[in-house]
């Protein structure tokens, strides 16, 4: 370790690159799954997404035009086209057989088990011979290996946003996540307030139970708070989420805080007081505005929290299509979709893309009302 005048400590490399490892394992799957959602489905099914720029190798089986297309030519029978439907592509083996799918080369003539020849190029055309008029109603299978360039789309987008339900789960989420996040800041704001600079007894001992109740598992009171609400009529509903939301939150929220508040300058709240300001008036014009990293810093925390619950909302909304969030929808999508890998990924960026934006608007004011709201008080 140098600690020279003039040069970097080691411990400030340590921790410098501590922080970059921790960026790229937060940073490294979120690109992974973007680039993944906008990849065709065929090459996201063979490849992964660190291979989305390259060309895809894959197998697939193509159809022959249906012998009734078949054309006399010079006394033969030749059935012809080309075998990629979206008109791209490069055959690099085809074969007749499942059992040797990549036997033959592009443009080599092989022998058909049920007689003819077929010859397969590299650009995909095709040419089937047969001495006789083929007969039957579908055409031949011809085994191909196939390598595709890189191909983007937003058709996965389309499909979870209008077919899949994503976009109902999505309005379903922030109808939760707003008034669950800006209820308890209102409430706890003004709370932190009397707990900091109002004298009323018992003030004491009502903040000692408050920081008790973090300590206190919210799965323990679900079940109880749920037939509360089923007896006086607001079960499974929004108006019975938000106020769940509200008191898991407020703890947490009424402790940040109130020692943020109880820090700020006596000086300025007993000269507003002197010149005749109400307690109100000194929350709303002096308090408030001086507190604002604090409440950002809570409204990222309690924001995530409730966008990413899927424990509460089950338990409060249900499963009910009409009232789904997007945690439960990923979920029925696994069950259902487990292997359509770009209905997930265009589903999971879906999810998380609000969180990341709300974190990165706010996240300038996390790290300053989280250190002032653990470090002071009295």
């Amino acid at each position: 370790m140098s600690t020279a005048v003039g040069t970097r400590p080691a411990l400030s490399w340590a921790v410098n690159l501590t922080v970059l490892l921790l960026v790229a394992i937060w940073t490294l799957p979120t690109f992974g799954i973007l680039v993944s959602s906008l990849r065709d489905k065929d090459q996201l099914a063979v490849s992964g997404w660190w291979t989305a720029l390259t060309t895809s190798e894959q197998n697939v089986i193509a159809r022959a035009a249906p012998p009734e297309e078949a054309v006399e030519q010079n006394g033969q029978w030749v059935i012809s086209g080309n075998l990629f439907e979206s008109g791209s592509g490069r055959v690099s083996a085809f074969g007749t057989s499942s059992r040797e799918p990549a036997a033959y080369e592009p443009g080599e003539q092989v022998e058909m088990r049920g007689g003819g020849t077929a010859v397969v190029e590299e650009n995909g055309d095709y040419r089937l011979v047969y001495s006789e008029k083929p007969e039957g109603r579908r055409g031949e299978r011809l085994f191909l290996t196939i390598s595709e360039p890189p191909r983007f789309t937003t058709e996965n987008y389309e499909r979870v946003l209008f077919s899949e339900g994503i976009g109902q789960s999505f309005i379903n989420t922030l109808t939760v996540t707003i008034p669950a996040t800006v209820i308890p800041i209102l409430i706890a704001a003004y709370a932190a307030y009397a707990l900091s600079w109002m004298q009323f007894p018992g003030r004491a001992i009502l903040l000692a139970t408050i920081v008790g109740l973090l300590v206190v598992p919210l799965q323990m009171s679900l079940i109880p708070l749920l037939r509360l609400y089923n007896e006086v009529g607001i079960g499974k509903s929004f108006i019975g989420i938000w106020i769940a939301h509200t008191g898991f939150g407020l703890p947490l929220a009424v402790y940040l805080l109130r020692n943020y508040i109880s820090g700020l300058p006596r000086e300025i709240i007993e000269s507003a007081k002197v010149d005749g300001a109400s307690d109100f008036e000194i929350f709303r014009k002096i308090v408030l505005p001086l507190s604002f990293p604090a409440l950002a810093s809570f409204a990222i925390f309690q924001f995530l929290w409730v966008w990413n619950d899927l424990l509460v909302a089950t338990v409060f909304l249900g499963n009910n299509e009409e009232q789904l969030v997007l945690t439960g929808r990923l979920r029925e999508l696994l069950g259902s979709r487990g292997g359509n890998w770009e209905i997930l990924t265009a589903s999971a960026f879906v999810a998380i893309i609000v969180p990341i934006i709300v974190f990165f608007a706010l996240q300038r004011y996390l790290v300053r009302g989280l250190l002032a709201g653990s470090v002071k008080g009295g």
